[in-house]
């Protein structure tokens, strides 16, 4: 499958740590973000790939060979440790926001399901376990799921007032948020257009849980009794977005 990421935000809530750089191209140890995010895609063989550019997109440009300012271009470039792959690169405007973004590269991934993941975010997400999930169903788009940190450290106290244990900002047993990694067929595009303002995660219509009711809820659905372990509703047509894969399952 073809990966799509998503490189054009502004990246405000790490200004001040190199404000030269978008988000994606902020090293770590030896190589951009970026490039850690595009090998592990590489070792599970997904070698093409689609960047979605926006703020500060030459930079990353011209870490991949590209021409400065080039609308969209092809490149071959060689991972540090898993081989070449092909990058396309593609400006999908400056202010655009994600859904956007996702509907402007429509004409570079149509006609195959394809991988989803941001710019800025590493995992160790099994990459086959999660597209073998969304084979499995006829839903528009797969996502993860992982326990958020808690913010704070964790204190349980006994009857009799004594502390029985103290764990500092554990894994919350409750409530999930998005791991950022997605698999999408091509009709997720039923759900999305090219305008600059629209949101993936706002949810560009009102969707249906798995049941068939009805809710009007600013985010995208999904079947929470698929990463807890159970036995969940079939995925229908209705409901474009189903399922989760615990990341650190």
């Amino acid at each position: 499958m073809k990966v799509a990421i998503l490189c054009g935000g502004k990246g405000t809530r790490i200004r001040g740590v190199d404000d030269s750089l978008p988000k994606p191209m902020i090293p770590v140890g030896n190589a951009p973000v970026l490039v850690h995010i595009m090998q592990h895609y590489a070792r599970f063989g997904h070698r093409e790939f689609v960047l979605c550019l926006g703020y500060l997109g030459d930079v990353i440009r011209a870490h991949f060979g590209a021409r400065a300012g080039s609308s969209t271009e092809t490149v071959a470039f060689d991972l540090p440790d898993s081989g070449s792959v092909t990058v396309t690169l593609a400006d999908t405007g400056s202010e655009t926001m994600t859904g956007g973004r996702i509907g402007r590269i429509k004409h570079l991934v149509a006609g195959d399901d394809f991988l989803l993941t941001y710019g800025d975010g590493l995992s160790d997400v099994q990459i086959d376990r999660l597209t073998a999930f969304h084979e499995s169903h006829r839903a528009a788009m797969t996502l993860t799921a992982v326990r958020p940190p808690s913010r704070f450290g964790e204190v349980e106290i006994g009857e009799d007032g004594h502390a029985t244990s103290f764990n500092e900002k554990p894994q919350t047993s409750a409530g999930w948020i998005s791991g950022g990694f997605f698999v999408c067929r091509t009709s997720i595009f039923d759900y999305l257009n090219d305008d600059e303002g629209l949101v993936l995660e706002a949810g560009p219509t009102i969707l249906r849980t798995a049941n068939g009711n009805q809710i009007n809820y600013p985010t995208l659905v999904t079947d929470m009794s698929a990463a807890a372990g159970t036995e969940g509703n079939a995925a229908t047509e209705t409901n474009p977005v189903h399922g989760t894969v615990p990341l650190n399952s």
